[in-house]
């Protein structure tokens, strides 16, 4: 596409020389080979749109390196790129310190008198999250230097050191947002701050007075000049303050389907001159590893298997296949990776936080399960080859199923290929509605049945009834006496909402209507096309045909030049 391009510049005539000048220096610089510096949290659902973007990049020659922790290393060398730990990286932070899911909270927590019952998740978080980041910059901003990275990639919602650091260094970030835009980010920050048992006033006040959190943020200020404030996610409330130091923010969704935003939000954006692109589901090519269910404690050693054997994976996508070549049904049924780990706050073991501060409603366990009869209720056959062809996805835990006996037509694994089940086709998608499964349902086409935990996962719900793509059944909410007889109810509800979308042809038809919308979002060939011309400093150019075909394989040279900064 390079050649293509100087011979069309050649053939315009009418070009002005200074144009000429600059198409030729556009030409260089996409010839030369970047590097590219991923940041992302131990959380599937983060990393997993980056993972494509890093395999196209890879194939095209360029190098791509993750700052991620342990458990994300499989599903990251798969694409090309290479891994580097955050512990070893960031070791002002985790010398002497015990790494957790955020970073290594629970050691600060100790170290600045916050253990007490009292203190909540929410409060020791918000007082913590500065203190923390001013121990991860120095670390991220020698990688960078060592790397001579030439653009950042970051989640925005749990990677706020990435941004600054390119900052410092001097180099341009892209904020990865993997939910419905920024609109979405008030509604889930009250969520959050709900869920914890606190109110916007309390975050205000905790924000202010803790002495030591205003100490790092000024000691940051000073020494990097970042201009930080003690109450970034106020005035106006939800702002994702880091986005102000990104070139560009890709948003995982379609414009038409992005929450909106109040009229101050979207004034505060356009005054900062943030700029949103939206891009619809990131999805990878068929065999490529994701990011699956995990413990975030990565010593875990109960036997648990944490991610899928390839082949098994295949066999599951060549099951569904010879299904839909028969004309028989199948049905996709996974409740996430988060609320299936061992999150503390909103994992297997976790009840939601209530009014007051007191824990209620369903666990994590007891809602999966509940979710996971109903599939078997609704569609299980003592036959294997009879009724719906049923992949299932459990999630790390042991024995994850309990008593619950899936029926002979399912096929129950740790995680599934989601991604290829989809694409491959299924007539129904038992999902928790995080924004991933959520917009990889509208891609495929797939109706849905929405059990949300927590989060953004209810909002997306709502609008799947909305959209007419499928129904919800919210999470019950009984005090833990009455929890038993809540997830007996909740089990029929769902299974009663299942078997409805399955019978029902306008579930399918609105399906199908909002996957031709999604596939006009550009997907990956638009995003990556955003890092390189960023990277490349390079003028608007047509998009090149290597990008549609980027992530089809990486090459072994690919990988060996990623190879060469690859850390433990």
């Amino acid at each position: 596409w390079l050649k293509e391009f100087a011979r069309q510049g050649h053939r315009r005539n009418s070009l002005a020389s200074g144009k000429r000048a600059q198409c030729a220096s556009a030409m260089e610089n996409m010839q030369q080979q970047h590097v590219f510096a991923f940041i992302f949290p131990m959380a599937s659902g983060h990393i997993n749109p980056s993972l494509p973007m890093a395999r196209a990049l890879a194939s095209l020659g360029h190098e791509v390196h993750y700052l991620c922790r342990e458990q994300m290393r499989e599903a990251i060398e798969d694409t090309g790129a290479a891994f580097h730990s955050d512990i070893e990286v960031e070791a002002e932070l985790y010398e002497g310190r015990s790494p957790d899911m955020f970073g290594a909270m629970e050691s600060l927590r100790k170290e600045f008198g916050l253990t007490d019952d009292s203190v909540t998740f929410l409060e020791f978080m918000t007082k913590l999250r500065n203190i923390q980041l001013e121990l991860m910059m120095p670390g991220v901003i020698r990688w960078l230097r060592d790397l001579q990275a030439t653009a950042v990639m970051y989640c925005p919602l749990m990677n706020p050191e990435a941004p600054y650091a390119a900052q410092v260094v001097g180099i341009p970030s892209v904020a990865l947002l993997t939910i419905a835009g920024p609109g979405s980010c008030p509604r889930a920050m009250d969520e959050f701050i709900s869920m914890c048992g606190g109110s916007r006033e309390e975050v205000l006040e905790m924000c202010l007075s803790f002495q030591p959190k205003l100490e790092a943020t000024r000691r940051m200020n000073d020494r990097y000049g970042l201009g930080l404030s003690d109450v970034e996610m106020f005035q106006p409330f939800g702002k994702l303050a880091v986005l102000e130091r990104s070139a560009v923010t890709l948003v995982t969704t379609c414009e038409d389907l992005q929450d909106p935003m109040s009229e101050e939000l979207a004034a505060y954006y356009a005054a900062a001159g943030v700029k949103f692109e939206t891009v619809g589901p990131l999805l990878d090519v068929e065999g490529a590893r994701r990011a699956a269910g995990h413990k975030f404690d990565a010593r875990s050693t109960d036997g648990t298997r944490l991610d899928a054997n390839p082949s098994d994976e295949s066999e599951i996508v060549a099951r569904v296949h010879a299904a839909r070549a028969t004309g028989r049904k199948v049905v996709a049924v996974s409740m996430g990776t988060v609320i299936t780990g061992d999150s503390p706050e909103v994992g297997w073991d976790a009840r939601p936080m209530g009014p007051g501060g007191v824990r209620r409603g369903l666990t994590g366990r007891e809602l999966c399960r509940a979710a996971w009869a109903a599939a078997f209720d609704a569609f299980g056959a003592e036959d294997a080859e009879a009724g719906p062809l049923l992949i299932v996805a459990l999630g790390p835990q042991p024995d994850a199923l309990g008593e619950v006996r899936p029926p002979a037509n399912a096929i129950c694994r740790p995680s599934i290929p989601q991604v290829d089940v989809l694409k491959a086709g299924v007539d129904l998608f038992l999902t928790h509605g995080g924004q991933n499964s959520f917009t990889e349902s509208l891609a495929s086409g797939a109706p849905v049945v929405v059990c949300p935990g927590f989060g953004d996962q209810p909002v997306n719900a709502r609008k799947a009834e909305a959209l007419g793509v499928g129904l919800q059944v919210p999470r019950p909410e009984p005090d833990e006496e009455q929890a038993a007889e809540a997830a007996a109810r909740y089990r029929a509800d769902v299974a009663e909402a299942l078997r409805r979308v399955v019978a029902e042809p306008a579930f399918a038809e609105a399906s199908q209507a909002c996957a031709t919308r999604v596939a006009s979002c550009g997907g990956v060939p638009r995003a990556v096309r955003v890092m390189l011309e960023l990277s490349a400093g390079a003028a608007e150019r047509p998009l090149p045909r290597e990008i549609e075909k980027a992530a089809v394989m990486v090459p072994a040279e690919g990988k060996a030049a990623n190879a060469r900064h690859a850390g433990a």
